[in-house]
């Protein structure tokens, strides 16, 4: 998810009563739920390769307990800095490193359970295991999930502000109705699947229209056009016919690319990362390229995840027995 979204599950967990067991309480939570996106600066500087580090040890195991006591052992030290040049707030509560790793270890676990619920996956068990993990519930960015957040922490500060007895009220409906609505969409996920003839289908959630679903489906023909998209909705079912994503006929799987350009580390990482590749042939620049794509981006929630690749001649022009 956006960090903006993982901020504010931090924010709502301390609102709901947690920033009060010790001093520096609600930074441990928000900092703690966006920790492990450490590994976002590693596009600046691979660039597609990053696609292969990315959710990985940073969202795994030892980072669950590494990253906290970092975090925790960072906000103590930077409490009794502040005690020692005398800039210590007076209202600010005692800190307990007990208390402020406990703070840190829910937010960064709160981390992964959220990055696991939409379609870009998360390596949940990484250095252990490189397999990716996916939810297939949310949009990456839910503007329902963050309206409904915003909404309650500004309640809860209000009413904290105002010194009322039940300013965790706001805080706590917030976060109970983004279960529900997380629940809900599981719930859609696995509806739309099973209304999904097809057994290898991935369902995709559509940005702001959440109880519909583009659903990534086999279909017949060569193998680069072996991938197509439908749209379910909760109201209206599946659409008639799949929406083929190339037209590009050949019998070269885009795993088998590797092959042709065993040096090319970018496109090892996109297939890697990638959970349905295909290749689309396009215009770009006044001539016609092949452009390695996903289909969990190719539909309404369309991204920048591709990558130009050279097809061999002899994959040209070649259909399936």
């Amino acid at each position: 998810m956006d960090n903006l979204t993982h901020g504010l599950v931090g924010a709502l967990l301390g609102q709901a009563g947690l920033k009060r067991r010790t001093g520096l309480g609600m930074p441990a939570l928000i900092f703690g739920a966006n920790l492990p996106d450490l590994d976002a600066g590693c596009v600046l500087f691979y660039g597609q390769e990053s696609l292969a580090m990315r959710r990985g040890l940073t969202h795994g195991p030892n980072a669950w307990v590494l990253l906290p006591l970092l975090l925790a052992g960072f906000l103590w030290w930077f409490d009794k800095w502040q005690a020692r040049r005398g800039t210590r707030p007076d209202d600010r509560l005692p800190v307990r490193f007990g208390w402020l790793y406990l703070l840190s270890f829910i937010g960064c676990l709160s981390h992964p359970a959220l990055d696991w619920l939409n379609t870009y996956g998360i390596r949940l068990l990484e250095p252990f295991s490189s397999r990716w993990y996916y939810g297939d519930a949310l949009f990456i960015i839910d503007p329902w999930i963050l309206g409904a957040m915003i909404l309650a922490l500004i309640f809860s500060l209000r009413r904290e502000k105002r010194g009322a007895n039940n300013a965790r009220r706001p805080a706590l409906f917030g976060l109970a109705a983004v279960l529900a609505y997380i629940n809900l969409n599981l719930v859609l996920t696995a509806t739309a699947l099973a209304h999904t003839p097809q057994r290898e289908a991935i369902a995709t959630p559509v940005p702001l229209r959440f109880w519909e679903r583009d659903m990534i489906v086999e279909v017949d023909g060569p193998i680069y056009l072996g991938k197509g998209l439908v749209r379910w909705s909760a109201f209206g079912g599946l659409a008639d016919r799949p929406r083929v994503l190339s037209e590009r006929p050949a019998c070269l799987h885009p795993l088998q690319l590797p092959q042709f350009a065993p040096a090319d580390r970018d496109l090892a990482a996109f297939l890697f990362w990638s959970r349905a590749p295909f290749v689309e042939r396009e215009e770009r620049g006044g001539e016609m390229v092949d452009v390695l794509k996903d289909a969990r981006f190719a539909g309404a929630a369309r991204s920048s995840f591709e990558k130009i690749v050279r097809v061999p001649a002899e994959a040209e022009d070649c259909h399936r027995d």
